[in-house]
């Protein structure tokens, strides 16, 4: 697991690289790249990408053209049904994904969509639609949470998913001081990864983005969220914490 930063993470699976919610720009509207963190590193082709909402910090077109020009192939692009049309309308590719059952990425990994609660600020000029997902390969389950706010049938993920949660990727901030709604903040986290008895946490969605002109000595709350959330957990579960600088690597054994 490589965080790129904000939302993005890239998943490299039993020979299958995956990209979660790519946003590989230094700006977007509104929100810009601390300037003091590196550059988004050259990716290489990845097999997939793994799309939550349509918020612009999740879906970046240019990010998604981007991606899906460096390969030979059509690149999937995994989302729910409504934010799929979008995303053929902008001449990607976006196979349908049953929200019922799994998708078959290659012989080893699979993606299933699973429930998040998201629909604070719904926008007039793209589909609405919030999910979040499993990742299941030969051994072990990541689940990418997206963006939602705690919801009571997490529980009821490892079922689903029919194995542990090895890993959750949760969102703990957002993009501005104040969390709004539909987001969790570390302790949301923690209760999150108590709910679906995730073994262990990598924290996403935060310590990255920050609306244009906001000082740069004052941008402690985006990293503040990864600072308190080994202790949310560790009051609460034995789920390990692996807070990642951004560009920073983890291997999940």
């Amino acid at each position: 697991m490589t965080w790129l930063g904000h939302a993005s993470v890239l998943i490299e699976l039993a020979g299958l690289r995956i990209v979660t919610d790519p946003v590989l720009r230094e700006r977007m509207g509104v929100l810009r790249r601390r300037r003091d963190l590196a550059p988004v590193a050259d990716l290489p082709a990845v097999d997939a990408v793994l799309i939550s909402h349509l918020h612009h910090d999740h879906a970046d077109l240019p990010s998604l053209q981007l991606l899906s020009e460096a390969g030979d192939a059509p690149l999937p692009v995994l989302t729910e049904e409504s934010n799929s049309e979008w995303v053929r309308r902008q001449g990607l590719h976006a196979p349908v994904v049953s929200p019922e059952g799994w998708h078959r990425l290659s012989d080893e990994v699979e993606v299933r969509l699973v429930p998040a609660v998201h629909d604070a600020r719904p926008m007039p000029h793209r589909p609405n639609g919030a999910v979040g997902m499993l990742i299941r390969g030969p051994e072990v389950v990541v689940w990418f949470a997206g963006d939602t706010a705690l919801y009571p049938n997490m529980d009821t993920l490892p079922s689903i998913a029919e194995a542990p949660i090895d890993l959750a990727l949760l969102p703990i901030g957002g993009w501005g001081p104040r969390l709004s709604a539909g987001h969790m903040g570390p302790a949301e986290a923690a209760e999150a990864a108590v709910r679906s008895g995730a073994r262990a946490v990598m924290p996403i969605h935060y310590g990255t983005l920050h609306p244009r002109g906001w000082p740069s000595s004052r941008l402690d709350w985006t990293t503040a969220p990864g600072d308190a959330l080994p202790a949310e957990l560790s009051q609460r579960c034995s789920a390990e914490a692996h807070v990642l600088p951004v560009g920073g690597t983890m291997t999940l054994t």
